[in-house]
């Protein structure tokens, strides 16, 4: 296999001329012994960052971390001081991309956004869609992958109405459409920083060259700049907005016009981890629907608070405060667990909403009066309020399989282990540790997650949706032991094994000659054996069970 180092120089000839005629500097300006240790250590980390695919890629050159100057010539940067520029700078690069190029296609987990420098970039719908996509629907049919892309990414919300989540689709494109992006254009985002898969392939329509900023300093970016801001939200009007809020349940009633017209009123606003929403007590003044994200909901007890409830994508905040008559304040505090995303509806809007189409509000009062009598439940079982807490902050609403332990009627044999290794060549893919919660082990074993991070940078796309339910695997052949998987996994349920081999000096990137070459593995759920996981089928006492949500695992406690 064949790997493309940007820890060397690329030459990528006469196009980057066209930027500058000093641009060819971003390849070798940063070769000096007498950088600052943390300067340094930035840069290491950028020469971290190649592909797998070699020349059969379409990636022509990898620009090295670029220097101040270089970062200026680019329009997105113009607002950042020298300092903040610094600081997000290895999270930069510049590439070039021969013609016809696949820079990713529908169903990819990307970390990246794009902006077209030159040339242009064209996305579409394939004619059909990859594996994992497909399994959305049970005959395979992909007449519009956005439709599959909703369908796969619809879930039951506690009252077993089904919800679809906002973040679904980067653009809104027929099967068989094509949209040209050019020059100055930014595509890719919107899946990127919601941590879903992108809902269209995009492609290298002339030869170009792309901008390419990774999420985590494209999230600081546009914290830092109104007018990015501004410019990122218009794009996801245009391309996105109307059509998610005509598939969301609670307006598929509304008519067309109005919900155009409520895409460019309502307002998106973003929160970082355990930034405060809404707070109890404070006027309610707006209507939230839950783009990305998880949002906990806690109330004041005695002298401190506990958590009442939690939302997801899809879900809604404010309903019962707004829908209710006389002062209008918040019951619960609203905060972001993780990065989040919302769409506001202002109070003026909200009524018009109710006005117009009045079997919204008969569904959003359902959803107060459930949502209230949840509250009330946890307020009186102090223990389930501290599930939920233990639920948001260890990951568990994340899981579609989380493999759990009776520790009250285990006696520590390791069959689970040992039944994992044997179907799996001698190789467990967990071990039997992790968090307890009241007699349950939540063992460090994946928990296949609705967003795995862990796809994300994986840079030979060794790691991915197996195409069999909500699988995540990871190819042997493909991974070279970059530990990119597991450092992103917040769960530590990837292990990463020594092989007994050494990375030859011929290796690129060379960051790898000589040194061990290690392999990373997970849990498969041991889809390509008709038995089940293992760890279950194993277990003598039964004690080891698979459970597939929260609601699940409360279930089983009560059991």
């Amino acid at each position: 296999m064949n790997y493309l180092s940007v820890g060397r120089p690329h030459p990528l000839g006469k196009i980057f001329h066209l930027l500058s005629r000093n641009q060819e500097s971003m390849f070798n300006n940063h070769q000096n012994g007498n950088l600052r240790p943390t300067v340094v250590k930035r840069f290491e980390q950028y020469k971290d960052r190649w592909t797998s695919y070699g020349a059969n890629a379409g990636i022509l050159g990898i620009s090295e971390k670029l220097s101040l100057g270089d970062l200026r010539r680019f329009e997105i940067f113009c607002d950042y001081s020298d300092e903040f520029l610094e600081e997000i700078s290895a999270d930069v690069a510049v590439t070039k991309w021969k013609k016809h190029a696949i820079l990713f296609e529908e169903g990819t987990y990307l970390d990246l956004a794009f902006v077209v420098v030159s040339g242009s970039v064209e996305v579409y719908l394939r004619k059909a869609a990859p594996a994992d996509l497909r399994r959305a629907r049970p005959n395979g049919n992909a007449h519009a992958v956005n439709t599959v892309l909703q369908t796969q990414l619809s879930k039951l919300d506690k009252n077993g109405k089904d919800i679809v989540f906002l973040s679904a689709m980067d653009f809104n494109l027929p099967a068989g459409k094509v949209a040209l992006l050019g020059a100055g254009e930014i595509f890719g985002e919107i899946g990127a920083m919601n941590g879903w898969p992108q809902s269209v392939t995009a492609r290298a329509a002339t030869d170009c060259v792309l901008l390419q900023i990774r999420v985590p300093a494209l999230r600081r970016m546009k914290r830092k700049s109104s007018a990015l801001k501004q410019r990122l939200d218009k794009i996801y009007r245009e391309r996105s907005l109307s059509a998610q809020l005509r598939t969301t349940p609670l307006l598929q009633a509304c008519d067309r016009a109005f919900l155009e017209a409520l895409a460019q009123k309502v307002e998106l606003v973003s929160y970082e981890p355990n930034e405060i929403i809404a707070k109890e007590g404070d006027p309610a003044e707006a209507f939230y629907l839950v783009r990305s994200g998880f949002v906990k909901l806690s109330q004041k007890m005695g002298e401190g608070e506990i958590v009442v409830s939690y939302l997801a994508k899809g879900m809604t905040l404010g309903e019962a405060e707004l829908l209710l008559e006389g002062r209008r304040e918040w019951h619960c505090t609203a905060a972001s667990v993780e990065f989040t995303d919302l769409v506001k509806v202002s109070w003026e809007d909200f009524q018009a909403l109710l006005k117009q189409h009045p079997g919204v509000g008969k569904r959003l009062w359902e959803t107060a009066v459930a949502r209230i009598k949840e509250m009330g439940a946890r307020k009186k079982n102090l223990s389930q309020s501290q599930f939920v807490q233990t639920a948001l902050e260890k990951g568990l609403v994340q899981g579609n399989s989380i493999l759990v332990i009776d520790m009250d009627v285990c006696t520590r044999c390791d069959e689970c282990v040992r039944g994992c290794a044997d179907t799996h060549g001698g190789r467990p893919r967990f071990v039997r540790e992790g968090d307890k919660y009241e007699n349950f082990l939540i063992t460090k074993a994946c928990y296949h997650c609705h967003d795995p991070v862990c796809l994300v940078g994986c840079p030979t796309g060794a790691i991915r949706r197996s195409g069999a339910g909500d699988v995540v695997e990871i190819v042997d052949n493909l991974c070279i032991g970059c530990k990119a998987c597991a450092n992103n996994c917040p769960y530590d349920a990837i292990v990463m094994h020594e092989t007994g081999e050494v990375w030859a000096q011929n290796m690129l990137p060379e960051l790898l000659r000589g040194k061990p070459r290690l392999l990373a593995s997970k849990c498969d759920l041991c889809y390509k054996t008709n038995h089940g996981p293992a760890c279950v089928q194993n277990c003598p006492h039964g004690c080891a069970v698979r459970i597939g949500s929260v609601e699940e695992f409360q279930r089983l406690m009560a059991r």
